[in-house]
């Protein structure tokens, strides 16, 4: 039974650490995926921002509820560029992130912080801060698509 048990925890712990060009069948799947998930955080970032703006009427629950969307998808789109996943699909994806991979690493931590500090911003119900964090979301984004995405996709 011991064995067994080991057997079983060692293929679970390998099924963890497999790279995640695993996860997709063919490059074009990986693309697929992370362009969805950053559609996902650009809509819901969008909605805030458009409160943060004056743009549309300040909810802080409908807030709160749009970075909750952000926080469970923000890593999401990061796992999804193993190397060679530049074609099967079109994509904007610079080479860049490939060969800068520790840079692009960092890139995506600090996008990830700074939609953490919008969700924290939001649900505690403050709009000056909810502003404040919006701009620190929109400079992460815009730091990364500058080094990282070609202005027209392929």
């Amino acid at each position: 039974m011991k064995q067994v048990l080991l057997a079983l925890a060692a293929t679970a712990a390998l099924s963890c650490a497999l790279p995640a060009h695993a996860q997709f069948q063919k490059p074009g799947d990986a693309i697929e995926y992370r362009q969805s998930g950053f559609t996902i955080l650009a809509t819901h970032f969008k909605r805030v921002s458009m409160m943060a703006q004056g743009k549309t009427p300040f909810d802080a629950k409908l807030a709160a509820e749009n970075t909750a969307v952000m926080m469970a998808v923000a890593k999401l789109p990061f796992s999804a560029f193993p190397e060679g996943s530049t074609t099967g699909h079109p994509t904007a994806a610079r080479a860049e992130i490939w060969k800068e991979a520790d840079k692009f690493r960092e890139a995506s931590e600090k996008m990830i912080s700074e939609v953490a500090k919008l969700d924290a911003a939001a649900r505690a119900g403050n709009l000056d801060q909810i502003k404040a964090a919006v701009g620190g979301v929109g400079q992460s984004c815009k730091a990364c698509h500058d080094s990282y995405k070609d202005k027209h996709e392929h």
